[in-house]
């Protein structure tokens, strides 16, 4: 099983709707809840084209901005997760950023749309973020009470983001905000393309290699949504990374020890930034993010050492 053994099962086996189903948290949610055996929907702008759900699973038209289409599903629905919006893991050209944030706030519009329209307010929303709320932080130590950084684009997007579906709490519905580390899966994400140049045999740290990295594994990024959607008290916003972050450096020592290869060459900040232009960032600036609120909740996180964590994805 996928998810932490000891994060509470939502009670009722009801309906929970997915935004974003189709990505790399998605895809391992939507599969997890299915087998639990929820009723699951997928939106999608081209359900027909979403392929592999489980049984248990289907996906729904629509169209990223309005409620047209699907907001009567969520009346009477155990929850809403809002996962939806374009991936940041492209150079940042200004139509590219207009695109990051434009689709975060038209998919909360949706959201807080669909759930004004009900009759019976779903019991939770789920709200995707990141720990970009808290922009470079160098080695400061941050948790959920830490403030973000206003004037740099991902700190700024974040912020917007998290606000997008914050109307849904003066409407009675309890709202948890995931603000999402460095997420570490074998089919996607950060992890594969990091991977390669070590398979290579040119793996080793980017930049300074002292920028820290919040990680967490997939399977504690699963567990701790259907932690916080089965626990009554969860609100506000929770760090999803790991207890225990790690610098550059040691990560790409970890990951080299993984995948059998040295991990001695390292990449210059210049020639990233070179390549990458302002997305890299994502690699050179860090947090030193610790998921304070979440273990305060009592989810028991599977993968602590990164070492172990990255020989399960190896």
């Amino acid at each position: 099983m996928s998810a932490s053994t000891s994060a509470p099962d939502p009670a009722a086996r009801g309906r929970i709707i997915v935004t974003g189903g189709s990505g790399l948290i998605g895809r391992r949610l939507v599969a997890e809840l299915a087998g639990r055996g929820h009723e699951v929907v997928v939106l999608s702008r081209t359900p027909a084209r979403v392929a592999g759900l489980p049984a248990g699973a289907r996906a729904v038209g629509w169209d990223g901005r309005t409620a047209s289409g699907w907001g009567d599903l969520a009346d009477g629905a155990e929850a809403i997760v809002n996962l939806a919006g374009e991936t940041i893991a492209k150079r940042w050209t200004a139509g590219h950023k207009t695109r990051i944030l434009e689709s975060r706030l038209n998919a909360g519009a949706a959201v807080v749309e669909a759930i004004r329209g009900t009759a019976v307010k779903p019991r939770v929303l789920v709200q995707a973020a990141a720990v970009g709320f808290y922009g470079a932080c160098g080695g400061e130590v941050v948790t959920e009470d830490s403030p973000s950084k206003p004037g740099q684009f991902l700190s700024d997007v974040v912020v917007a983001w998290e606000a997008s579906t914050s109307a849904v709490e003066a409407m009675g519905v309890r709202r948890a905000v995931i603000r999402t580390g460095l997420v570490l899966a074998k089919d996607g994400g950060a992890l594969p393309p990091m991977a390669l140049p070590f398979r290579l045999f040119v793996g080793g740290p980017t930049g300074s290699g002292r920028q820290y990295y919040p990680w967490i594994h997939i399977d504690d990024v699963v567990g701790a949504i259907i932690h916080l959607i089965g626990n009554p008290q969860a609100r506000g916003a929770y760090n999803l990374t790991a207890p225990t972050p790690i610098t550059n450096r040691a990560f790409a020592a970890a990951l080299g020890r993984a995948l059998h290869r040295p991990a001695l060459i390292p990449t210059p900040g210049f020639a990233l930034r070179l390549v990458l232009g302002e997305m890299a960032t994502l690699i050179l600036d860090g947090q030193q993010a610790v998921p304070a609120r979440l273990l305060a909740t009592g989810f028991h996180h599977q993968h602590t050492n990164i070492d172990a964590a990255l020989q399960s994805l190896a």
